[in-house]
């Protein structure tokens, strides 16, 4: 694992409840992280943190490669990926929708293409390239999602609940993509869960959040 990430006494209070009091991990080993815990414990915070999507009040998070301290910048953030639960999608195709982010980056439209194809195929979406995103199940528009982050080829990809809102069919169609990321070797996997029994089903490493702190069992 080339990318190190190292989260030290994160803490986070909206209106005066502190939701995150101390929270520390280091993920500095490829495989599955699963952070649990109850609803409403900060699981989705601690995550939207660790993607530098949301400032902590205090601690430090803190990106290592090689050796070297990394800026917290645009290149350090195309090297990783949060898909939220519920994702919004384009009034357009499945593919277009998959293409967004590397047509932002300006990728080649052959590599568009050939990245955006074999993550659909990678989550079971293949055949459903030129339907319309709108027209999909929750199940279907969540494995959507990963497909989007995947064609980014994050070395961090973080999950939030990625299988809520789904019916028990995605629900393993989910777990088992999860699993063969891991099996390939793809990306290491930062995910919460408040479904313990799915949380030993994926982790390598179970992580559990109460009362703003992260312990392990």
């Amino acid at each position: 694992m080339s990318l190190l990430l190292r989260a030290s006494d994160i803490c986070k209070a909206y209106n005066g409840n502190h939701v995150l009091q101390g929270a520390s991990f280091t993920c500095d080993k490829s495989g599955i992280y699963v952070l649990t815990g109850d609803n409403g414990t900060g699981k989705s915070t601690f995550l939207r943190i660790c993607a530098l999507l949301e400032p902590c009040d205090r601690g430090e998070i803190a990106y290592v490669a090689d050796g070297q301290l990394l800026q917290h910048d645009i290149g350090l953030r195309r090297r990783i990926t949060l898909v939220l639960p519920k994702i919004g999608v384009f009034n357009t195709t499945v593919f277009n929708n998959a293409a967004y982010g590397l047509k932002i980056r300006r990728m080649e439209r052959g590599s568009i293409r050939e990245r955006v194809s074999s993550a659909l195929n990678f989550v079971g979406l293949a055949q459903k390239q030129q339907q319309a995103a709108l027209t999909l199940s929750s199940g279907e528009t969540q494995r959507l999602g990963i497909a989007r982050a995947l064609v980014l080829d994050p070395e961090l990809l973080f999950l939030d609940e990625p299988a809520a809102f789904t019916d028990a069919r995605n629900r393993e169609i989910i777990e088992e993509i999860i699993l063969r990321l891991k099996k390939e070797g793809r990306t290491t996997v930062i995910l919460t869960t408040h479904d313990m029994k799915q949380a030993e089903r994926l982790a390598d490493r179970l992580l559990i959040l109460t009362h703003g702190r992260i312990t392990t069992p």
